[in-house]
């Protein structure tokens, strides 16, 4: 065997990065063919946003959705992201990543692009893409497309490729930790505590979701429920019976899974099925309560790694099926482009006006606090080069903000008496049908008089006792997507099929989030407590695993069995706090990346940061204030909180839509912790950006800090920046390929190293 001396092979190592000026040439140079392509997206997009926005009849078909969408992301992703990535970010190849200098093989590794755009779009895409969409339906389709599309592109994307990016640069640090670091210890501290809070409501919300989407249907409460042997199975096939076969283990899930629908529809014409797996909400929490738990102390690849998998497999391969069901059966959107609650603040769904709650209605998709926490958690830590990030960061939101269009499309397919009898409260619709038809009639719809027989012959058509009041979203979801899907499949009566099949595509997609919110809810409790009681920082001390895992499901937990015993409708007045949380983590994620680019000196492109950050503080800063002093009690929590306690106080037993003292009780219960956790989320914001707003003065007098960015490394590894390389890409791509050849001993374990 032949040896190489360490200066032989280094003398013969490609070059680890373009050279930037072959680069340059690349991006500016237009040729026919560039222009052709370029003009015929904008000629499409421009299009499908005339005939969505302005030349409309007294129908739109869904296919200019999709168009618009596409369209819009492509020139986003083309001209503003590489923009940012011109003048604010500089990415330089030439530099290693955390995951080549500190390459552990575990946390740290360079992981290949595809495969790491796969993991970071299932770690931040959760209920809010699917469920904000479906709520913010209740003022028309218009608005939320708009916020959806251009939301993304100047606000959301951008967060996620900041932080993603700074966060590479200093090691892969959490955001709670870069705050401590560039805001000082009050602002740093107020962060900390301000995203641990939060995950806390987040989490509790999604799983509201998934209980409103169970309850009372055993064939769901089946379906989803298999999931959980299914994904232990995999793991444990993956770990022990036949390692790293993942071509196995996929269609073995996939059939398990088509299985477990299949199944559930038949365990639920089953006597003991419905005995059994009809579960009310309250029972239901405790399982999502009991299960988070015992997810997030579990090994990670036992449970949660092939759930992930799972989830990602379901998750991308049923936006596509949806996207090709739209174009192929064009659905007509009767809905209108604003409707009459545009204006108003007492809708069924939600209480609020457009502005600011549809903005926090539709967080996930547009703008999400929570992408922060990954694109500064896991994501960091397995790019393998730094001008990746732009693909994983800013494309991976454009993903999910595709699903957040598709989830909005499904929604306003369906009948609008349907949409509104699904998604008002048991409160209001009476919990029947009949009940639940005159409540929708009496709103004064323009076109719309819905009866019982059409809500029995709804419920019956997707396989389900009764379809009133089933809020959340994610039912509203499942029964547009069932609609669409059978269409397409027109030649068996599959409704039933396709409505269960989208629950557990929801409910999978929810649960990844609630079990992996629960587990880096845990990191981030223990490496808090770590300042005080440094055994907290010992990962491997299962005891303080335990107990920072129980002290956070206790957390979201509590908030959970309020949701579900809400008599208001739990979701209703839940979900505008958790809109309102998370669009305030951003706020925080935001004010974080503008200090560092002040530091950077990068006074000029600062209104990139500055622009989403305004109007997000705006959005959230107006909207706490009217969910904290409205005299409304439709919108304003204390408000509502007085109102219930004069009434319990002046011997009253029933109130609106609380029928019993102990509902009312309840009432007052829940609205005291909402106005609460409102008043302790905005406060916190506030002091995070206030002290984001200094350092920037102080960057600004020449008082900068001192750069956090870990010490330049060199780079020795080499692999392409977007989904698909570049004609220098190649050319290096080449080079490596022969290089390995030549050196196979050199390959480091990576998985996604050019020509491995």
């Amino acid at each position: 065997m032949e040896v190489h001396s360490p200066s032989t092979i280094d003398n013969e190592r490609p070059a680890a990065y373009v050279d930037p000026e072959k680069l340059e040439t690349d991006h500016v140079t237009w040729t026919p063919k560039k222009i052709a392509i370029w003009s015929v997206i904008a000629i499409i997009g421009a299009v499908s946003w005339s005939m969505i926005a302005i030349f409309r009849g007294e129908t739109v078909n869904a296919i200019w959705f999709v168009f618009a969408a596409v369209c819009s992301y492509l020139i986003g992703y083309r001209f503003y992201a590489r923009f940012i990535e011109a003048k604010l970010t500089q990415p330089d190849d030439r530099r290693a990543t955390p995951a080549e200098y500190d390459a552990d093989g575990k946390d740290y590794a360079a992981t290949d692009r595809r495969v790491l755009y796969g993991h970071h779009f299932a770690a931040i895409a959760g209920a809010g893409p699917l469920v904000g969409p479906v709520l913010a339906a209740q003022m028309g389709f218009l608005p939320g497309t708009i916020w959806i599309i251009v939301g993304v592109i100047f606000a959301g994307a951008v967060q996620d490729y900041l932080v993603l990016f700074f966060s590479m640069r200093r090691g892969g640090r959490s955001l709670g930790q870069m705050a401590k670091e560039e805001l000082g210890t009050v602002g740093g501290y107020a962060a900390i505590l301000a995203t641990l809070a939060i995950m806390i409501i987040i989490t509790a919300i999604l799983a509201l979701v998934v209980v409103n989407a169970l309850g009372e249907s055993p064939w769901g409460v089946f379906s989803v429920g298999m999931t959980i042997p299914i994904a232990l199975f995999m793991g444990v096939y993956l770990r022990y019976i036949r390692p790293g076969k993942v071509g196995e283990i996929s269609i073995l899930g996939f059939i398990l899974l088509m299985a477990a629908i299949i199944g559930g529809g038949m365990v639920s014409n089953t006597e003991w099925g419905v005995q059994y797996l009809t579960l009310d909400r309250v029972t239901l929490a405790w399982a999502v309560i009991i299960y988070g738990f015992i997810a997030a102390v579990l090994p990670v690849w036992l449970l949660l790694a092939p759930r992930d998998y799972l989830s990602t497999f379901m998750k991308v391969g049923t936006i596509i099926l949806l996207a090709v069901g739209i174009i192929v059966v064009r659905p007509e959107i009767t809905v209108p482009a604003v409707s009459e609650f545009a204006s108003r603040a007492d809708g069924p769904v939600w209480s609020g006006s457009l502005f600011p709650f549809l903005f926090v209605t539709i967080a996930c998709g547009a703008l999400s606090g929570f992408h922060a926490l990954i694109a500064s958690g896991t994501t960091p830590k397995m790019v393998e080069k730094e001008r990746q990030t732009r693909f994983i960061g800013y494309g991976g939101m454009l993903m999910e903000s595709f699903v957040a269009i598709m989830a909005l499309v499904a929604a306003v397919t369906i009948d609008r008496g349907i949409y509104f009898a699904m998604n008002s409260a048991a409160g209001v619709t009476g919990g029947t049908v009949e009940s639940a038809a005159l409540f929708v009639n009496s709103l004064g719809l323009t076109g719309v008089n819905v009866t019982p027989e059409i809500l029995q012959s709804t419920a019956d058509a997707v396989g389900e006792q009764s379809i009133v009041s089933r809020t959340g979203g994610a039912p509203t979801l499942a029964v547009g997507m069932a609609l669409i899907l059978n269409k397409m499949i027109p030649w068996f009566e599959l409704t039933s099929f396709w409505y269960h099949f989208a629950i557990m595509f929801e409910a999978l997609f929810i649960l990844t989030a609630v079990d992996a919110g629960t587990r880096v809810a845990r990191f981030m409790l223990s490496d808090t407590l770590g300042n005080f009681f440094p055994k907290f920082k010992d990962h491997n001390w299962r005891a303080g695993a335990w107990i920072t895992t129980a002290v956070m499901v206790a957390g979201w937990g509590s908030i959970l069995i309020l949701g579900v015993t809400d008599p208001l409708g739990g979701i209703n007045t839940f979900y505008p706090l958790f809109g309102i949380a998370n669009q305030l983590l951003a706020a925080v994620a935001l004010a974080v990346c503008l200090a560092i680019a002040a530091n950077k000196g990068k006074f000029k492109y600062l209104w990139i940061i500055a622009v989403p950050l305004v109007f997000d503080l705006v959005v959230t800063v107006v909207g706490s204030y009217q969910k904290i002093f409205s005299s409304n009690p439709a919108v304003g929590y204390w408000a509502n909180h007085f109102r219930y306690k004069d009434a319990i106080a002046a011997g009253e037993t029933s109130l609106g839509a609380a029928a019993t003292p102990e509902a009312m009780d309840a009432v007052v219960r829940n609205t005291f912790v909402q106005g609460s956790l409102s008043i302790l989320f905005v406060v916190l914001t506030l002091t995070v950006v206030t002290t984001a707003l200094i350092e920037v003065f102080k960057a600004k007098n020449g008082h900068a800090k001192e750069s956090k960015e870990n010490p330049y490394i060199e780079s020795k590894i080499y692999a392409p920046a977007g989904m698909l390389a570049t004609a220098p890409e190649k050319e290096l791509e080449q080079e490596w390929k022969r290089f390995y050849a030549k050196y196979p001993d050199q390959i480091s374990g990576s998985t996604g190293h050019s020509g491995h």
